[in-house]
């Protein structure tokens, strides 16, 4: 009997815990609360004992809550408290940004001038360029496009694309800026807009380089 020439496959690697945390987290504060049957505020924050109830949360304690975003290298959430009903503080929590929900309107900063916001720069892929040069940049599900200030490593950088992104389009912010495209900055860095009916055109595309 000839022997296999498939590649022997090692043991499953072992999940990780909090970052399971994390993705379950993400889905529910960006895009499935309501439909899961959770309350979520216009701003996006929802009270942690209600994210608790969620059956992807079983078994979850606020102290894993906490170190999740403590601990989170992209900064996707916000953990605070604020005053209860009864006079007693309260643990809520957001996603900073991505969210697909209708209903949910973060509060951010206006970016009004391309002093703001220097560097603007969407990370994509090589396999979607084509489309995106001819169709401009899409919202698609989401209510915004992400941006980050920078590419991975340098300062300031922490979320606004896929470090495994293999293209770099960046945005001339003054010309879109000067033609009523508006901008905002969420509280994690992420620079965020939703063009022009969803879309930020080819012709604001500055540069596009490769990784």
């Amino acid at each position: 009997e000839r022997p296999s020439s498939a590649p022997t496959r090692g043991p499953p690697r072992p999940k990780d815990p909090v970052r399971e945390i994390s993705m379950a987290m993400s889905k529910i504060l960006r895009h499935s609360a309501a439909k899961d049957g959770l309350q979520i505020r216009a701003d996006g924050y929802m009270l942690v004992s209600e994210l608790l109830r969620h059956p992807r949360m079983r078994n979850v304690t606020l102290e894993t809550i906490q170190q999740v975003c403590r601990d989170n290298d992209k900064q996707r959430f916000h953990l605070t408290t604020e005053a209860g009903a009864a006079g007693q503080d309260v643990w809520i929590v957001r996603a900073n940004q991505g969210h697909s929900m209708a209903k949910v309107e973060v509060e951010m900063e206006e970016i009004t001038s391309a002093e703001q916001a220097p560097v603007v720069v969407h990370g994509t892929f090589k396999r979607f360029l084509s489309d995106i040069e001819r169709e401009g940049l899409k919202i698609m599900s989401r209510q915004h496009i992400h941006f980050s200030v920078g590419l991975f490593g340098e300062e300031g950088v922490t979320s606004g694309m896929r470090k495994t992104c293999d293209v770099y389009i960046y945005i001339d912010i003054e010309k879109a800026l000067a033609d009523g495209i508006k901008f905002e900055r969420s509280q994690n860095g992420v620079i965020l807009s939703s063009g022009i009916n969803g879309v930020i055109a080819p012709k604001y595309f500055k540069k596009v380089e490769f990784k």
